[in-house]
């Protein structure tokens, strides 16, 4: 067998993280945002690409969104001096010493983180993002009770802004639209004069009058479509940041009516070479992935490369591809599961999933390189 996809004589998957198509990604959000402050969210360990590439490639955001406390004090061991936002603000009130040593501003969505809010001391306030349940229905205070909110953290010292999430920026037809969230979000907010933070990936590319003073992009930061299909981000010029390798590590020649893997899902339909790949679900890739979801094959003789079809189940460290496109395939040659040439959108609707998912579930046995 050839060396592997990352250079060692080791199992041949490798995650390589391009931060050239981060700082692209974030360029292209403020081109479309441009009177906007931009959140770079990296929930998820950065939707599964690292901290460590996160801070290399979208080390110009104005500041960086995550999850809780305690990835923001791994974000300042690594040197971000910039803002970090608490998305979900803190979940217990003994977070809050540590959030204010780290200078972490708060999203406050609930009366509990009120009352710690009232009750703390605080040597420097908060930064609050107050959130407004204009109709998503998840997160934050109702219209009703949203100003008696606004005025109790003003009246304590804290620096406020206003806050909303939208429920349906990726779909024309949803309801609630952007345009009656942000008809609620306007009327409740009138008089009190507050930055304000609206738009998700999705608001940024389609509601352009949606963006407010800060704009929180994730997905698209990553080069994924917010809606699970390629086709609707082509128009961005986004670059995919992940790049998923791995090589084939077996060919089996089968015979017309040979059937392949688990419950013997794939059939052949004539004599074919199969090959097997060192991916499967415990790697993170879609148990689900229909046959035909797209692998590209190398080419070394050429320099290029074919697209070839899944053929069978997944298993839980392998997957088996239809060759037939790739007569030259031996064991050893390179392939892509996602990335540059399979958009990982495509893999996820073959998968019913969405990009988001497979980002995030990269498993902890992936190797990964920054680049």
């Amino acid at each position: 067998m050839s060396s592997s996809a990352n250079g060692l004589n080791n199992r041949p998957i490798l995650a390589s993280i391009h931060t050239d198509a981060f700082q692209h990604n974030l360029n292209r959000v403020r081109e479309l945002a441009p009177e906007s402050k931009i959140w770079a969210v990296i929930k998820s360990r950065a939707y599964g690409h690292s901290f460590d590439a996160a801070l290399q490639g979208l080390s110009s955001t104005d500041g960086f969104a995550l999850l809780n406390v305690q990835n923001a004090q791994l974000l300042r061991e690594q040197g971000w001096q910039g803002r970090i936002l608490l998305l979900e603000g803190v979940f217990h009130e003994n977070e809050l010493a540590l959030a204010e040593k780290l200078s972490c501003d708060l999203v406050i969505h609930c009366e509990e983180q009120v009352r710690w809010l009232e009750a703390y001391k605080a040597h420097k306030p908060f930064n609050v993002f107050l959130k407004m349940n204009s109709g998503m229905n998840r997160l934050g205070f109702r219209p009703a009770a949203y100003r008696t909110v606004f005025h109790r953290l003003h009246s304590a010292g804290y620096k406020m802004h206003h806050m909303t999430h939208f429920a349906n920026a990726d779909h024309v037809n949803g309801l609630p639209t952007v345009g009656s969230q942000m008809e609620v979000f306007n009327e409740t907010i009138e008089g009190l004069d507050a930055p304000t933070s609206l738009a998700n990936s999705a608001a940024i590319l389609w509601h352009r009058n949606a963006l407010g003073d800060w704009v929180r992009p994730g997905i698209i930061l990553y080069g994924v479509s917010p809606t699970g299909l390629y086709a609707d981000i082509e128009h961005a010029h986004l670059k995919p940041v992940m790049q998923l390798q791995s090589e084939i590590i077996e060919i089996q020649e089968l015979k017309k009516g040979d059937r392949v893997g688990y419950g013997g899902r794939y059939e052949a339909p004539e004599d074919m070479r199969i090959g097997i790949i060192a991916c499967g679900y415990a790697d993170g890739y879609p148990r689900h992935a229909q046959d035909g979801t797209p692998v590209w094959v190398s080419d070394a003789n050429s320099g290029g490369g074919v697209i070839c079809p899944i053929a069978g189940r997944i298993s839980m460290d392998m997957l088996s591809i239809d060759l037939r496109k790739a007569p030259e395939a031996k064991i050893g040659t390179t392939v892509e599961l996602w990335g540059e040439k399979v958009p990982v959108d495509v893999v996820a609707h073959m998968s019913h999933t969405i990009g988001y998912e497979l980002l995030c579930a990269l498993a902890p046995r992936v190797p990964i390189i920054v680049k």
